[in-house]
C-alpha cells in the first residue's frame, strides 16, 4: 500500500510541474498587425524626424509581413506611401523605395520571437551621385501595447540612429 501511494503522489506532484514547465516555456510571437500612428511624444527621432514614418500599416501572416509606411512629401508635397513585403527566413525580398530605387530587405526573428528585425539597403541616384542607404529596423512590442521601431541607418552623410514609438 505504501508503495501505490507514494508512486501517485510521485505523479500528482511531477504532471503538474511538467505542464507547467511545457506551457510556460512556448512563447507566441509577437504581432505587429494592425493600423499604427507615431506617437512623437515618445519617440526620439533626432534630425531624421521629418522622414520617419507618420503611420504604418502591418499585416502579418504566417511566414511574411507586409508593412505600408506613409512619410511626409518631399518639400511639404503629398505624403509618401511605400510597401514591402519581408519574408521571416532570411531571404531577400525587393520593394520600391523612394524616387524609383529598390530597397533589398531580409528578416529574421529574436530567439524568443518578440523582436523582428529588417536589414535593408537601397541604392539610388541624385543629381548624378549614386547614393546607398542601409539600415538596420528593430521591432518590438512594449509592455503598454505600443510598437516600437528603432532604426539604425548609415549612408555616405553619416549615421543616426532613431526609435520611433506608434499606437493603434
Amino acid at each position: 500500500m505504501k508503495k501505490g501511494f507514494l508512486s501517485n503522489i510521485f505523479y500528482a506532484l511531477t504532471i503538474p510541474c511538467f505542464l507547467l514547465c511545457s506551457f510556460t516555456s512556448v512563447s507566441q510571437k509577437a504581432n505587429f498587425s494592425g493600423d499604427w500612428k507615431l506617437d512623437e511624444s515618445k519617440s526620439e527621432l533626432g534630425n531624421a524626424g521629418g522622414r520617419v514614418a507618420r503611420s504604418l500599416k502591418a499585416a502579418q501572416k504566417e511566414n511574411d509581413i507586409t508593412i505600408s509606411r506613409t512619410t511626409p512629401g518631399f518639400n511639404g508635397g503629398d505624403p509618401i506611401t511605400t510597401t514591402s513585403t519581408v519574408t521571416y527566413d532570411g531571404k531577400v525580398t525587393e520593394s520600391e523605395g523612394f524616387g524609383g530605387s529598390k530597397r533589398k530587405s531580409t528578416g529574421k526573428w529574436s530567439a524568443d520571437e518578440q523582436t523582428f528585425t529588417i536589414s535593408s539597403v537601397m541604392v539610388f541616384e541624385r543629381n548624378g551621385e549614386t547614393m546607398e542607404i542601409k539600415s538596420t529596423e528593430t521591432w518590438s512590442l512594449t509592455k503598454e501595447g505600443l510598437l516600437s521601431v528603432v532604426t539604425q541607418t548609415s549612408s555616405s552623410r553619416g549615421e543616426s540612429t532613431t526609435k520611433a514609438v506608434y499606437s493603434k
